[in-house]
């Protein structure tokens, strides 16, 4: 498998989303590279159907042009890596699959679950990615299944920090502790979320920089940047426009710490395209660029 330090350096790009294809074919030049969230592209029919899998083809159609242009790289959301009941390895397969076919640099989900398997052996689904514990029981959990997803896949998984609004009492590590001893045991990447770092630091009030400081940020591959709403009494990662400024300043901390970093994504929901429009995403992508190259 591909070690982190060898791995491209892609520059800065962004999160596919349906409201993009038309900015793909007049803007393609704004972008380094695209990242796709893979189980868009196609309809999971359930475990154990056969064919499980049934692609989208305008979707595809999408995937293709623009994979003859640009790099592209696999963010994927149905991995669900923290549910105890079950690691769901067709899935995994069904990655492997399409590694084979497009030759992602590095494939990327998030360390949590979604997915919750029921005493009689169902899976229900909780609709929004529940982050874990950071205890020793986890850790070991997650161990086993990070390298059997290299092991198949063929290249580094990254994991992504997640946003929490509630927090587990008693757990055996921090955040970085956690993600420290994680990728030194599988050799796996972060995919540092810094407007999820930036909603947590705020909404539980802690220090964002002492975060990074405690994390080893050579094991940092990817960046994600985005914006937030108040909701509720709470700071949402909605994804919607442009980044505040407390996250361009992560961002610009976090570059020169972290030696790996080959990517920067800006993404935000295809609902918001109204607000920011193409001239609001240019100028997204320009300022992490300006960053990004500066390193």
């Amino acid at each position: 498998m591909t070690s982190l330090c060898s791995l491209p350096r892609l520059g800065v790009g962004l999160m596919y989303n349906p409201a993009l294809p038309e900015f793909l074919h007049t803007d393609l030049d704004a972008i380094d590279f695209l990242e796709i969230t893979s189980d868009m592209f196609w309809t999971d029919r359930g475990a154990g159907r056969s064919p499980r899998y049934e692609e989208l083809e305008s979707w595809i159609d999408v995937l293709e042009w623009t994979i003859r242009r640009r790099p592209v790289v696999a963010h994927n959301i149905g991995l669900s890596i923290g549910n105890a009941g079950r690691f769901d390895l067709e899935y995994v397969a069904h990655l492997a699959e399409w590694q084979r076919r497009y030759q992602f640099p590095w494939q990327s989900d998030h360390l949590s679950f979604a997915e919750v398997t029921a005493v009689d052996g169902s899976d229900q689904h909780a609709g929004v990615a529940v982050p874990l514990p950071y205890d020793h029981d986890v850790l070991d959990m997650l161990e086993a299944r990070v390298q059997r997803f290299q092991q198949l896949v063929s290249v580094p998984l990254l994991l992504e920090n997640s946003v929490y609004f509630v927090t587990f009492s008693d757990q055996d590590m921090t955040e970085p502790q956690f993600l420290n001893e994680l990728t030194a045991r599988t050799g796996c990447g972060v995919l540092l979320d810094l407007h999820n770092l930036y909603a947590n630091a705020r909404n539980h009030q802690f220090d964002a920089r002492e975060f990074l400081e405690d994390l080893d940020v050579s094991r940092v591959v990817e960046a994600h940047i985005a914006g937030g709403t108040e909701f509720a009494g709470m700071y949402t990662d909605s994804h919607s426009g442009p980044c505040p400024e407390p996250v361009w300043q992560l961002l610009e901390y976090l570059i020169p710490r972290a030696c790996n970093l080959r990517a920067v994504t800006f993404e935000f929901h295809d609902s918001y395209y109204g607000l920011l429009g193409p001239h609001g995403v240019r100028a997204q992508l320009v300022r992490a660029r300006g960053m990004f190259s500066a390193s």
